[in-house]
């Protein structure tokens, strides 16, 4: 374990941040500070970017290194910082870790490469190469959404007691596959099990998992808080109330769409709130007017107001540049959800 992360509890709620853009395809920068600031003052425990909700495969490598460097500077000695570094090759994953370390990431985080589809028990041979040569420590990530890749339990299991491997985000809804990680790595003192998809949540804090990755958080990290303090005090029933508002939020932007739409959705649904523009990276296309005005809707139904009702504009963000934040915390509007 890295001498910096060493002194850190990796546990809590860890927010897989969207990449804000402007209209023109930058890193909206400003947008940036507004997001960390909400999720500061929402009471998370850290932020995750270049993550699936990050669009991260999407984002250029220059505009990576800028939003790690930001965010760091955003959130130090206030939130944990994680950083993904998933590629094809070990040898870029390894250089991109070894750049965010020193940009000062508390971890970096990796999925298996796709092409360990039809022989995922292997894929530990990458995450070897990645342990040998990283110089912080990694976080193991299980998305087979995306890669095709679910991680065999045995493989989680050996890694979770290997130097250098601290952690895991588990995103694959599997509910049998859940329960096994969580007897075989839950109990680990020196390895944080986080639950990375929304159904699995709640049963996995109360089951032991040391947090969550949750991308409602982007919208409410106080509800997301509120749920992992319930589930820890071992509330069962205040958990299970928190959490079907938790999933309702989740449906306002998921329902009905394709994981690569849900994106475009909640940018659109951050919008409304005044965090960021809808922008996403090509090839996926922006919310319609139309879309965010439905979103809106939903958003307000369930007790969130938009960025564009007169008596809920927010404040102008506390500056955060150079690890220089702005004292003491206050609820944001998602304490409505």
């Amino acid at each position: 374990m890295s001498a910096t992360a060493s002194r850190k509890a990796h546990r809590g709620v860890i927010v897989p941040m969207v990449t804000p853009l402007t209209p023109q395809g930058k890193l909206d920068e400003r947008a940036v500070e507004r997001i960390i600031e909400h999720l500061w003052k929402g009471g998370v425990h850290g932020v995750f970017v270049l993550g699936t909700t990050g669009e991260g495969p999407s984002v250029p490598p220059p505009m990576r290194e800028r939003l790690v460097k930001l965010v760091g500077g955003c959130a130090r000695r206030r939130l944990l910082v994680y950083a993904n570094i998933s590629d094809d090759s070990a040898r870029d994953s390894i250089a991109a870790g070894n750049r965010y370390f020193r940009l000062g990431v508390d971890a970096v985080v990796a999925h298996a490469p796709a092409h360990y589809e039809r022989r995922p028990g292997e894929a530990g041979e990458y995450f070897a190469e990645l342990t040998r040569h990283l110089e912080g420590d990694l976080i193991l990530y299980n998305m087979p959404l995306t890669t095709n890749v679910s991680l065999p339990v045995d493989v989680c299991d050996d890694f979770a007691r290997r130097a250098r491997v601290i952690g895991m985000k588990d995103s694959e809804n599997n509910a049998e596959r859940h329960e096994s990680l969580l007897q075989r790595v839950g109990g680990l003192e020196s390895f944080s099990f986080f639950v990375g998809t929304g159904p699995l949540m709640a049963d996995g804090l109360l089951r032991g998992a040391r947090g969550i990755v949750p991308s409602v958080g982007n919208l409410a990290p106080v509800l997301c808080r509120e749920l992992y303090d319930s589930a820890v005090k071992g509330d069962g029933e205040c958990t299970a109330t928190l959490n079907r508002r938790f999933m309702e939020l989740a449906q306002v932007y998921q329902k009905g769409r394709t994981l690569m739409q849900s994106l475009t959705a909640l940018k659109g649904a951050m919008s409304c709130l005044g965090l960021c523009g809808p922008h996403v990276f090509p090839p996926l296309k922006a919310t319609t007017a139309a879309d965010r005005v439905a979103l809106a809707a939903e958003l307000a139904r369930l007790g969130i107001p938009s960025y564009n009702s007169a008596a809920h504009e927010p404040a102008t963000p506390a500056r955060c540049d150079h690890g220089r934040p702005r004292r003491g915390r206050t609820r944001s509007a998602s304490a409505r959800v």
